[in-house]
């Protein structure tokens, strides 16, 4: 099979969700949830008209929690999942998870809520035997970073101890990324974390990251800092590193990437004119449509508005670049941080001068992180905005993902091909 030409049918993925739903769900039914006519549904089923391919994740919420996934064209395994948005971009692409870590039981929650194919979520990654996890094609890793202890190899032999990336990352979180692929042997991998992991510890950090899964493991790795600019309102730049155990041909340089700036923040704002739809699961959380009330819950207080205008002020005129982020419909945003759930200060939302700025919703957060409006929200605010602003935008690594594919479902490597990226 060709590398270059092997491409999953996304519809067969939707059709099959489709499918599985309509064992528990009528038409109408269907018809409701999705807003759209019982006849589509009818020219689906029939294959007269091919379902959209993003209506998949929506389907996969109304099945029962403990379905199964449909065998997908490669297994991968989501650690450090968050609330799964790397999972969703290579769910996009044909894959199927068949196991998922992550230890904090707000994200778990909402994790669970999206994706209902009823295999635990495994809490602490370090008390997870490698042996333990199924086997996989991909391993998938938004891991955090903590500080690596360097020590030289000669002093450690000196002492008896243990060398290698068993020594230098001991203690960190990439280390259970590392002893991962090095028991499990998957055919690639992604790994996502801020960008100042190139220069954290003037180098010395990433470049033990590099020679382990190089020199130790054994990967032909490429990395690329992209910011989400390309394809949110959102300046968010994060590194991303792709494995292969195979010499493929895979080039960071035939990602097309939009200019910056052309996703404007007014795209992803909520419509208080009526004309948004509200889905079931925010009706009267974020702002009322009957009433055509303003968005007044995420509205800065007087006084805290006064205290971010004092605090920017006194650091203006110090020289100092802190203060807030006052942004406007036709703006591009700041980077969205865990910590938004305190001020909001890094995005506000300009209401004109008669009315303080206020915070984006959740919802929106959603939208700025690349989330479609099907994903559910079923934590509370404060918690939302901390899992949002630790998540990645989908968007980003749904055009990885696809640049990834074809290397995923070769049969047959064939590394001298030249990587020819479907645009289709």
């Amino acid at each position: 099979m060709n590398a270059t030409l092997t491409l999953v049918n996304d519809q067969d993925t939707v059709l099959s969700y489709l499918n599985e739903a309509r064992k528990h769900h009528t038409q109408a039914a269907l018809a409701n949830y999705l807003d759209i006519d019982v006849r589509t549904i009818r020219r689906w089923e029939t294959r007269q008209t091919p379902p959209p391919a993003y209506l998949a994740h929506a389907l996969q919420q109304l099945l029962p929690f403990g379905n199964d996934s449909p065998k997908g064209a490669f297994d991968f395994i989501d650690l450090f999942a968050g609330i799964g948005g790397l999972r969703k971009a290579f769910e996009q692409i044909g894959g199927r998870c068949v196991f998922t870590s992550e230890w904090d039981t707000y994200a778990q929650k909402t994790y669970a809520e999206n994706f209902r194919d009823g295999h635990p979520i495994a809490g602490d990654i370090t008390q997870v035997q490698a042996t333990d996890i199924p086997d996989h094609d991909v391993l998938l890793a938004g891991f955090p970073c903590q500080p690596f202890s360097i020590a030289g190899v000669s002093k450690k032999n000196a002492l008896g101890k243990a060398h290698g990336f068993a020594c230098e990352t001991q203690g960190t979180l990439f280390f259970d990324v590392a002893r991962i692929i090095e028991e499990k042997r998957p055919r690639a991998f992604l790994l996502e974390n801020v960008k100042n992991l190139v220069s954290h510890d003037k180098g010395r950090t990433f470049d033990v990251i590099r020679r382990t899964l190089t020199n130790d493991l054994g990967y032909n790795i490429h990395y690329r800092v992209i910011d989400g600019a390309h394809f949110v309102p959102q300046h968010r730049e994060r590194i991303l590193i792709v494995g292969f155990r195979e010499p493929i041909a895979f080039d960071f340089d035939a990602l097309p990437l939009p200019p910056k700036g052309e996703r404007k923040l007014k795209d992803i704002l909520h419509r208080t004119d009526g004309s948004e739809p509200v889905l079931p699961w925010d009706e009267g959380r974020f702002f009322d449509h009957k009433k055509q009330r303003q968005l007044d819950k995420y509205t800065l207080t007087d006084n805290l508005w006064l205290y971010l205008q004092n605090y920017a002020a006194k650091h203006k005129a110090k020289g100092n670049g802190f203060g807030f982020g006052l942004v406007k419909p036709g703006d591009v945003t700041r980077t969205l941080s865990a910590r938004y759930y305190k001020d909001g200060s890094e995005i506000l939302v300009y209401q004109g001068t008669r009315k303080n700025p206020r915070r984006l919703t959740p919802r929106e957060c959603a939208r700025l992180m690349g989330y479609p409006d099907t994903f559910r929200i079923p934590v509370s605010d404060t918690r939302a905005y901390k899992q949002f602003g630790n998540s990645v935008v989908v968007n980003v690594m749904a055009h990885v993902a696809k640049l990834m594919q074809p290397m995923l479902e070769a049969d047959t490597l064939e590394p001298e091909l030249p990587l020819r990226y479907a645009t289709a």
